[in-house]
């Protein structure tokens, strides 16, 4: 059997949840055809000596290549066409096509822990992943509001008021990622209940600051590792099927 090659696309990627994840699967299921390897790009222009490779069968995408990857695709799904971001792209007859796959992962961690009382959300952060956050509470009818350096409500006049009425926190920056794990986003802390779900997209580490700190107000926390999970298996299903 010919080879099969994965990979993950991104910029001073050195540690990857889906490098390790891919490799124990190919192991357990004995494809010893099947490798899964970095492309760490300096910029998107270069983004052809890794397409070009006629092995190359399924490729995950992270930071900062999620939307500037597009252009360089056939086709996409419908999800990635209406959440305007790509992480999991598959090679097939010729053809590129460009799925989302955060969207399933993080439903899956979604309703977790949701409750009735969770209806308004609020999202920190406005990248790639905050955009799959937004189509996802669509789906379930929850409203929610951006908190971001450039919305109109920023970490600087984020009030107590609206976090007491947006029982759902979904924290999508990168701030608080190892190694920098003491750092977190600004936030009122002080607002945050015993009703609040917060998720933080972090996996590592596992507890982040921002966990800490609601957890310690009584709010239902999770990490973002099994939405990880969800999206690996997902993007595994989307290049063997």
């Amino acid at each position: 059997m010919e080879k099969q090659e994965f990979g993950l696309l991104g910029k001073n990627i050195s540690y990857s949840f889906s490098k390790k994840y891919f490799e124990e699967k190919f192991k357990k299921l004995f494809l010893k055809n099947h490798s899964y390897n970095f492309f760490d790009i300096a910029n998107i222009e270069h983004i052809n000596s890794v397409i070009d490779n006629q092995n190359l069968v399924g490729m995950n995408v992270t930071i900062p290549y999620k939307q500037a990857i597009i252009p360089f695709l056939d086709e996409l799904s419908d999800e990635a066409q209406q959440i305007g971001a790509v992480n999991c792209v598959s090679f097939k007859n010729e053809k590129k096509i460009g799925y989302n796959t955060d969207a399933f992962g993080f439903e899956k961690t979604l309703l977790i822990n949701k409750k009735d009382h969770h209806k308004k959300a609020l999202i920190l952060g406005d990248g790639g992943a905050a955009k799959a956050v937004r189509y996802i509470l669509n789906k379930h009818n929850i409203e929610h509001q951006t908190i971001s350096r450039k919305s109109e409500i920023t970490f600087e006049n984020l009030s107590e008021d609206l976090v007491k009425d947006s029982l759902l926190i979904i924290q999508t920056t990168p701030v608080g990622t190892f190694p920098n794990v003491d750092d977190s986003v600004q936030f009122p802390f002080e607002a945050i209940t015993d009703k609040h779900y917060v998720i933080d997209l972090i996996y590592n580490p596992s507890e982040t600051a921002f966990l800490k700190k609601s957890a310690e107000k009584g709010a239902t926390t999770l990490n973002g590792f099994y939405m990880l999970e969800q999206q690996a298996e997902r993007a595994w299903e989307i290049w063997n099927s």
